[in-house]
């Protein structure tokens, strides 16, 4: 069960529906799991929040697309870490354009950028998350141009860890902390710290 408020609660409840209603125009999540957004989207975004460093004040999602896990982690952070910036990179007009009549709705005020993360000048982050998004090795990419010196990158993935993280480690030397996913007994959530290159 989540562990926020009954606002941040309602907030996360709000933000189901909208997600819901958009999902009919645009691909914002598989219409296969439509009818598990709540845990299979929400809850399974909500608990990469807590593995962030305790310090954060930035935290930027790539390939935001449906909010998973960058809105999620607004709502919560409006209540437990007001002042997080929290910083949305779509390079999707539409799903952009979602991202941020969602945010309207729902009182939040995310940074949303409408470009490739590649393309974007390094944001020094201290958190670093994306779900669903490209490979590790891939991410560590994007991650050690985005991270500040001392950040934290999350990156949820499913049975095919174990092979990224190897390919990834080719490439990338990082301190990593593997967590079990609370939604899902073959996924996990990895945690990358000292991120610099082999």
């Amino acid at each position: 069960m989540l562990d926020v408020s009954r606002e941040t609660l309602e907030r996360l409840r709000a933000f189901q529906a909208i997600v819901a209603k958009w999902n009919s125009k645009i691909n914002l999540i598989a219409r296969s799991t439509e009818a598990e957004i709540w845990t299979r989207h929400i809850v399974d975004s909500a608990q990469i929040y807590d593995l962030a460093p305790g310090h954060a004040q930035h935290w930027a999602d790539f390939g935001s697309g449906g909010g998973f896990p960058g809105l999620v982690v607004a709502c919560i952070a409006a209540e437990k870490n007001p002042s997080l910036q929290v910083t949305l990179v779509e390079s999707d007009q539409r799903k952009c354009a979602f991202l941020r009549s969602a945010s309207l709705e729902l009182g939040l005020k995310p940074q949303i950028l409408t470009q490739r993360i590649e393309a974007i000048p390094p944001l020094g982050a201290d958190v670093v998350s994306a779900r669903a998004l490209a490979s590790l090795d891939q991410l560590c990419a994007f991650a050690h141009r985005h991270l500040s010196p001392q950040g934290a990158a999350i990156f949820p993935k499913g049975k095919t860890a174990d092979q990224e993280i190897e390919s990834a480690r080719q490439n990338w030397q990082f301190h990593l902390t593997r967590i079990q996913s609370e939604t899902d007994e073959s996924a996990c959530l990895l945690k990358l710290e000292d991120l610099t290159h082999a």
